[in-house]
């Protein structure tokens, strides 16, 4: 089948454009999937935080604890 004379300008910018499309889309799609990483990352990030926080508020009690018992024992050696 004879493609008639103009025509085929118009079916090679449309292929163009198709193309273009194409690669957008699939720019779009690997800038969803790097910000779904990013929200991976930090949601990660914040929970890694959280546990230092508890870790850290736990450590925290044990060394008062462990002071206020150096406190008693120093308090109950003759002076």
């Amino acid at each position: 089948m004879a493609i008639p004379n103009g025509t085929s300008d118009l079916f090679s910018a449309v292929e163009r454009i198709e193309l273009a499309l194409a690669r957008l889309e699939g720019a779009v799609a690997q800038r969803m999937n790097e910000r779904e990483t990013q929200a991976a990352k930090a949601q990660s990030t914040q929970v890694e935080l959280s546990e230092l926080k508890t870790r850290h508020h736990k450590l925290k009690e044990r060394v008062d604890a462990q002071l206020q018992q150096l406190d008693l024992l120093l308090s109950s050696l003759p002076q």
